[in-house]
């Protein structure tokens, strides 16, 4: 089950992940290369060279959670960027998973009544 803090941040570990590490491997990595807090119940997103497999990684009340998603036939959106790491919304979070490209996703803009 998807149980998670509401306040929890996403952070996306930029570039590409090897799949072959796991809990420890992308813990020490979040701690290390990344330097964030890998028990703050943020999430922490890696994918692959290919771009097919996502792993979101987050520290539970009772231990770490990772999940898997591996794609058939097309490719995650993955943003492209010189930093290592890079925060996003749950929402854009929601849109990457979806196959959304969320470097190109637009803000809400607030609209008022002129008269």
């Amino acid at each position: 089950m998807w149980h998670m803090n509401p306040n929890a941040r996403v952070h996306l570990a930029l570039g590409h992940t090897d799949m072959r590490r796991s809990i420890n491997g992308l813990s020490m990595m979040v701690d290390e290369a990344l330097e964030r807090e890998v028990f703050s119940g943020d999430l922490f997103v890696f994918c692959n060279r290919s771009k097919t497999i996502i792993k979101i990684l987050y520290w539970g009340k009772t231990g770490f959670c990772l999940w898997h998603n591996r794609l058939e036939r097309d490719k995650f959106r993955w943003p492209k960027t010189e930093k290592e790491v890079q925060e996003i919304t749950r929402e854009e979070l929601s849109w990457l998973l979806d196959g959304l490209d969320i470097s190109q996703a637009h803000q809400h803009l607030e609209y008022s009544v002129v008269g």
